[in-house]
């Protein structure tokens, strides 16, 4: 079974502290909380929905998955990822597209075992058809 760690850190982007209202606009905030809250609910649905169908994610290890891979990662047994507190936030937003980031401790369990990284991320959002997803993520482990 591969490790999740990787995919993980893509995960947790910059999502689980929602922004205030004035920083993102509203549609784009409620993605991003959806977002949040199936990842923590291994929701495999709505992370479908919510990633485009051309997904990147650069893992912590240099990794490269699509959608498929990451979305692969939510059904193995017993992975679970904690919610988090997205710290030093970044947000750039345009009318129809938004890069939101920032620096995560990210704990979640795999294989039994429970495993934590300091991560800065980075998600790239794109409205596409008047809907807002996430079409590129990266994360970079912290020493």
């Amino acid at each position: 079974m591969k490790s999740v760690a990787p995919v993980l850190a893509l995960l947790l982007a910059a999502h689980a502290s929602p922004a205030p209202a004035s920083d993102l606009p509203a549609d784009l905030a409620q993605a991003v909380r959806d977002y949040d809250r199936a990842q923590f609910d291994n929701d495999v649905a709505t992370l479908a929905r919510l990633v485009d169908d051309d997904y990147v994610l650069v893992n912590s290890n240099a990794t490269v998955e699509d959608k498929r891979q990451f979305l692969a990662d939510f059904h193995l047994p017993g992975f679970k990822i904690e919610p988090y507190v997205v710290e030093q936030p970044v947000r750039k937003v345009w009318s129809d597209g938004a890069v939101i980031g920032g620096l995560v401790d990210l704990h979640w369990t795999q294989d039994g075992t429970r495993q934590n990284r300091r991560l800065r991320v980075a998600y790239v959002w794109a409205k596409r058809d008047g809907r807002w997803r996430a079409t590129y993520a990266q994360v970079t482990r912290l020493p």
